[in-house]
């Protein structure tokens, strides 16, 4: 087996009085990893992406970082593969996680950060990645904090998973995050927002069907679908049929997400027909 290794002799793209944000480099640091996906998706999680296929997609091209405090100990990383798309250099970051202690510390924003610089640096053009259009938080921090755009809607996209997060199944948005200008940076976050008055879907007892002559609707999920699996699992399932089938329905009919706000209950997709500029959000790791 091919030991996985970085460029030992790559400066840190970041450092502060926590962690810092550098190139995932030993065999050692890469087994971290792997134990942190593990911690991240459960145990009997089956696709876990082993050291040796992490090492290989860095050696061509790829990209795994990983913040790391002052003792050495790996505190997240983000890891991703790059490729040729649509005609131009793109890269599909594949896994962002953050140790539980670690979180809500601004190391997943950073990790994310760092990892746009470097990819810029080769020349990429555009970032994609995945995450679960009812976790408001990731909408929140996708959209808001980094400035990502939603390029798709795919049900079910990973198919049946026996990770413990996956319970709800795998329906996610396919985020892009364009390189060319500006710094990555979304709008200031916004905690609170009146309701928009705007037609709803996508909640469950709302109407499923898409409101004719309205060019914006909102879809709500909820502030926190953890706790609603948690407690209320016949409840989560609820919101998530009920908002594939308005997804499904208004991206057939030609709506974008072009923002998302939140408030003390709900988060809200913003979806307008015709815009022709996908998803910049307004309020996580």
């Amino acid at each position: 087996m091919t030991t996985a290794t970085g460029p030992a002799t790559d400066p840190p793209f970041l450092t502060d009085a926590r962690f810092t944000i550098r190139p995932v480099e030993t065999r050692a640091e890469y087994e971290s990893c792997v134990e942190l996906q593990r911690e991240t998706w459960g145990r009997s999680f089956s696709d876990v992406v082993p050291v040796s296929m992490m090492g290989i997609a860095v050696k061509m091209g790829g990209i795994c970082l990983g913040a790391f405090d002052r003792s050495g100990e790996l505190l997240g990383f983000v890891f991703g593969v790059t490729g040729p798309k649509d005609g131009e250099t793109a890269h599909w970051s594949h896994m962002l996680a953050v140790r539980g202690e670690a979180r809500n510390a601004g190391i997943g924003r950073q990790l994310k950060m760092a990892q746009r610089a470097a990819l810029a640096e080769q020349g990429v053009e555009t970032v994609y990645w995945t995450f679960d259009p009812l976790v408001a938080r990731n909408a929140h921090f996708n959209l808001n904090r980094l400035g990502a755009t939603i390029a798709e809607f795919v049900p079910d996209m990973y198919g049946a998973s026996d990770s413990d997060l996956h319970r709800l199944g795998t329906d996610r948005f396919v985020a892009r995050w364009s390189l060319s200008g500006g710094t990555g940076e979304g709008r200031s976050p916004s905690t609170e927002h009146p309701g928009s008055g705007y037609p709803c879907m996508g909640k469950p007892g709302c109407n499923g069907r898409v409101p004719s002559g309205e060019d914006i609707v909102e879809v709500p999920v909820p502030r926190d679908i953890d706790v609603l699996v948690a407690g209320r699992f016949e409840r989560a399932l609820a919101w998530r049929r009920s908002n594939r089938k308005a997804l499904t329905s208004l991206f057939s009919e030609g709506y974008e997400i072009v923002g998302f706000l939140v408030g003390e209950q709900h988060g809200r997709y913003l979806m307008a027909i015709g815009s022709g500029a996908s998803a910049k959000g307004g309020n996580a790791v």
